[in-house]
């Protein structure tokens, strides 16, 4: 984030580009002799000055003169003027001219006006003071100021910036209307901003603002709160690399798009002594309450512990207000826009309003007030989300057994509506009150052993596996004394499931399913015998042990269509259909999962038809089909999405790859929507593996601080899933190689295949790709090495790379035994880095490369382009060099690839090649005088400090000192340095 604008505030500009674009229209137009006005609409702290700072920026270097005044929150009156004499403080010598002016400077003399009294006798006596608004005394001022404003833009154009018009006084808004109404030719602009949430219905600014729209010259903007993506990327640049991703994404959250509340929370965030909201940002949210009448103040308390949103109908009830007065408060709460009215709903305007209004009651008030809010709920029962709500109120009023029972009552409504992390909230809360209520008080259908199986189950499938097995634990102890074999079977069916969904632990996985094996082998066939089969088979196939895991898949169609289970059966033939694709029959594979997913989605077992999906995604991904790959993905997290396995074990997977699908196909911004990481109530691992994959996206668009700072921090993750050190080691190599830093590359690449190649056999296939990225950082090694004159480190090293990546492939993957068109393509490859050794590399091995990514993986392609071209160079084949990094540039800039785009033009500079059909244009400005250049040129050539004097007339000495700036600029410490550096940085083209 270091290079995101910034001004003396130091509050980074985001997301404000086309708002931007039409500020410096309107300046750009004042400039060139057409006079106009802005209005600036926003919520409070939404980033309106911010924007009023750039505006000045942008105007200053047009050579205008910038003049800021602001308005005041005095009350109902305000002070006269006061924005426009601020403004004009700073040209107040130039209002001497214009007496009229002392209405807003005492020390200038006020004109003198007749007396009307007087003129009839003949008698003009001067009248000196200040007159009613309608007197002709305001009509001179206006046309002073506008005179006065005329004046300075004939000598530089003139912003007048006038800000918080929404605190301003009839005077002022009369002067501003006047103006507007006056903008001819003058080289002026007028900015005013103002917060639209501060403009209730009866307020003065609302009718001037409708009569100065009118206006042609007159243009509003309204300025929205940020994006999803805005946001993160605001807080992150006002965080300067300081926090957490998890925190940055939750301050970008609760700030709801706003700056200023981001800011606040963002301070609160970075102080340890302080979790909730900053006393600031209280005081100012609840500054806007306090200006309510004492009954509207009550009804905002009432509705705060509703939540953020709550139905007029039960308003009204726990509220005990007469009608009238009631409807008087909730008219006067949202003319200020504290509430906000939707259908038969009311919600408050942003939800740190709520968090601050409730905070501020009092605790017996607080508990009353749930009580009030409970005792409605109990007497409405069989509405949708009222159990939820019961047992909150119930909770916050310390009835424990109503708690108890609505909990438990939610749990089952949120399973039922497709919303398991609702539903593990619920059960949760049901089993910490569980010993706390007495036994003849809790419910009479739900025993704690059913409650934990189905805590593990919704865990689980909300995306939180360590705690899904730390409650199937449980259970499975609970358990243990039950005379149920079908029971402990599936408890412990449970258990292994939990296992298996987390990398490392299928040896427990194993063991688990086995015990639940034995409890049922010998019983009738029953669907929990079939759900048993079907799982033995899915986790002794991870294990590679195919034969047995066939036996026991089959077994498990036979019984599971003996008694019609579908779910058994459907979970039974995808795992089939998995061991034909490890037999090489690919096709066939893909025609037995459709038949999977179809006989799952009859049964409605959707967390089996997830696994269906994602298998045959992969299966097609791996055959290199990424279109039919892309189609399947999305379709299956849409699934997932509209029954609520969002975060399942296969719903996680099915979004995970639909990150890398997307990437390998040039859809950056897809992929970037893909990998944005759940709320804070979902497992550390699910973000982190999507924020690894994810960071891809980053480095390969050149935000090379923000991916730094995230590898960082998933660097704790590893031990998480093996996919994480997988794709951030081969992310961290990326990133070090753009960097110049290819010796870290070579680190990163050897701390990651040695933690993979500790944690199992599922390294196989990544291990390729990230051998062929340590391939090309030996290159570099080598390159940079050979520029500088010195002997080429590591060579033994870059042997056994190349090496472990040949053996590899001769394994090929897990799945199929052999490579598909990706493996293939990563291999070739590394094989051409590794023709770059001694040389700029062999353009057959380039091209080789080149045509295996043309499966569809457009920016890998693009890279081998480049180098391609480099090799085509070498062997001064210009035409084809042309060709490669033409194509290479319309790729990468068309995704926004920044590093790969300076890479190829810098080479197209040094070759001397044009790209779109003109010469090629220098993209960054030359740091060098002409001597200076001069001086390069002939070092790089090789002369001596001597030989440069001789050739450029100059002494030896003042070389010298030519060279001492060239190696300041280019912050080297040698002359073979400074000429390395500056070919790689394309300011050499020999």
């Amino acid at each position: 984030m270091q290079d995101m604008p910034r001004l003396g505030s130091g509050i980074p500009l985001v997301a404000r580009g086309r708002e931007l674009r039409r500020l410096r229209s309107a300046v750009e137009a004042a400039v060139a002799g057409r006079a106009a006005a802005v209005l600036l609409a926003g919520d409070a702290g939404v980033g309106k000055t911010r924007m009023t700072e750039e505006v000045g920026v942008i105007a200053s270097g047009l050579g205008a003169l910038v003049l800021t005044g602001r308005c005041l929150d005095a009350g109902e009156t305000g002070l006269p003027y006061l924005p426009v004499a601020e403004a004009l403080a700073a040209v107040r010598d130039r209002a001497a001219a214009r007496p009229a002016l002392g209405r807003l400077f005492p020390e200038v003399a006020l004109p003198a006006l007749p007396d009307p009294g007087r003129v009839a006798s003949g008698m003009a006596i001067p009248v000196v003071g200040p007159r009613s608004e309608q007197d002709i005394g305001q009509l001179q001022l206006f046309d002073a100021v506008h005179g006065l404003l005329t004046d300075l833009a004939e000598q530089a154009p003139v912003v007048l910036v006038l800000e918080d018009l929404h605190w301003a006084d009839a005077s002022t808004r009369s002067l501003v209307s006047f103006l507007l109404s006056r903008l001819r030719s003058q080289r002026l602009l007028i900015l005013g901003t103002y917060r639209g949430d501060d403009l209730h219905r009866r307020h003065p600014l609302r009718p001037l603002l409708a009569e100065l729209v009118r206006l042609p010259q007159v243009e509003r903007i309204d300025l929205a709160p940020f994006g999803t993506a805005d946001s993160r990327t605001f807080v992150a640049a006002l965080a300067e690399d300081k926090l957490s991703e998890q925190v940055l994404r939750e301050v970008a959250g609760r700030s709801e798009g706003n700056a200023f509340f981001a800011e606040e929370l963002l301070a609160a965030y970075s102080s340890p002594d302080d979790a909730g909201i900053p006393a600031t940002l209280v005081d100012v949210l609840l500054a806007r309450v306090e200006r309510l009448s004492p009954t509207a103040q009550t009804v905002v308390r009432v509705a705060s512990v509703a939540g953020r949103r709550v139905p007029d109908a039960r308003l009204r009830l726990v509220a005990e207000l007469d009608e009238a007065d009631l409807d008087a408060a909730l008219r006067e709460a949202v003319a200020h826009h504290v509430l906000v009215p939707a259908d038969d709903l009311y919600s408050f305007r942003h939800a740190l309003m709520r968090e601050a209004v409730y905070g501020d009651l009092l605790p017996g008030e607080r508990v009353r007030l749930h009580a009030a809010y409970a005792k409605q709920l109990a007497d409405s029962p069989g509405v949708r989300g009222a159990a939820a709500a019961l047992a909150h109120h119930s909770m916050e009023s310390h009835a424990l057994p109503a708690a108890l029972a609505a909990s438990v009552a939610a749990c089952w409504e949120a399973e039922r509506s497709g919303a398991p992390a609702e539903s593990l909230e619920h059960v949760e809360r049901a089993l910490k009150l569980w010993d706390a209520v007495p036994g003849e008080q809790r419910p009479g259908d739900v025993d704690e052993m059913r409650l934990l199986q189905h805590a593990s189950w919704v865990a689980g499938m909300s995306g939180d596996p360590e705690r899904a097995i730390a409650f199937a634990k449980s259970a499975v102890r609970i358990a243990d004394a039950a005379v149920v074999p079908e029971r402990g079977a599936k408890l412990r069916r449970r258990l292994a499931q939990s296992l298996y969904a987390v990398d490392g632990r299928e040896g427990e996985a194993l063991t688990s399913i086995e015990q639940g094996w034995e409890l049922v082998a010998d019983r009738p066939a029953s669907p929990d015998k079939a759900w048993v089969l079907a799982a033995y088979a899915t986790i002794l196939r991870g294990q590679r042990r195919n034969t047995e895991s066939r036996e026991r898949a089959e077994h498990a169609v036979a019984i599971a269509r003996k008694v019609g289970a579908g779910g058994p059966e459907a979970d039974a033939l995808t795992t089939l259909a998995i061991l034909a694709e490890a037999d090489g029959h690919a096709e066939e594979s893909r025609e037995r999962l459709r038949a999977a997913m179809a006989r799952a989605a009859d049964v409605e077992a959707i967390t089996v038809e997830l696994r269906a999906r994602y298998s045959l995604c992969v299966n097609l991904y791996e055959s290199g089909l990424l279109d039919q790959a892309a189609e399947v993905v999305d379709a299956g997290v849409e699934r997932a999405g509209a029954t609520g396995l969002t975060w399942s074990t296969y719903g996680l997977e099915l979004r995970v790859v639909q990150v890398v699908i997307r990437y390998a196909r040039g859809d950056w911004d897809g992929s970037e929507a893909a990998a944005e990481p759940p709320g804070h109530k979902v497992s550390s691992t699910v973000s982190a593996r999507l924020a690894a994959v994810g960071a891809f996206v980053a480095v390969g668009r050149g935000r090379f601080a923000e991916a730094e700072r995230l590898l960082a921090e998933l660097r704790a993750d590893w031990h998480r899933d093996l996919q994480i050190p997988l794709a951030t080691g081969a992310i961290g190599a990326e990133l070090a190689i753009w960097r110049g830093r290819p010796d870290k590359a070579v680190e990163s690449v050897r701390d990651a295949l040695d933690w993979v190649a500790r944690a199992g056999e599922q390294w196989v296939l990544a291990g390729i790709r990230i051998g062929a990225i340590g391939m090309a950082a030996h290159a570099d090694q080598a390159l940079a090495a050979r520029r500088a004159g010195h002997e080429i480190p590591d060579l033994a090293a870059a042997a056994e790379l190349i090496a472990m990546v040949r053996k590899t492939a001769e394994c090929g993957s897990p799945r199929t035994g052999s490579l598909g068109p990706e493996g293939l393509a990563w291999l070739a490859r590394a094989e051409a880095e590794h023709t770059r050794l001694d040389g700029a590399g062999d353009p057959d091995a380039w091209r080789a490369a080149v045509a295996a990514f043309d499966y569809g993986a457009v920016y890998e392609q693009a890279m081998c382009r480049r180098r391609l071209a480099e090799a085509l160079l070498a062997a001064d084949d210009r035409d084809g060099a042309a060709e490669q990094l033409r194509l290479a540039d319309e790729v990468a800039t068309r995704m926004g690839a920044k590093p790969l785009v300076d890479a190829v033009r810098k080479i197209a500079k040094r070759g001397r090649v044009a790209l779109h059909d003109s010469v090629a244009v220098r993209d960054e400005v030359d740091p060098f005088t002409p001597r200076e250049r001069a001086v390069l040129a002939l070092v790089a050539a090789g002369r001596t400090n001597r030989q440069v004097g001789e050739e450029l007339f100059i002494s030896e000495k003042t070389v010298s000192v030519h060279l001492s700036r060239i190696m300041a600029k280019l912050g080297a410490s040698r002359r073979a340095e400074a000429v390395a550096v500056a070919y790689d940085r394309g300011l050499l083209t020999t």
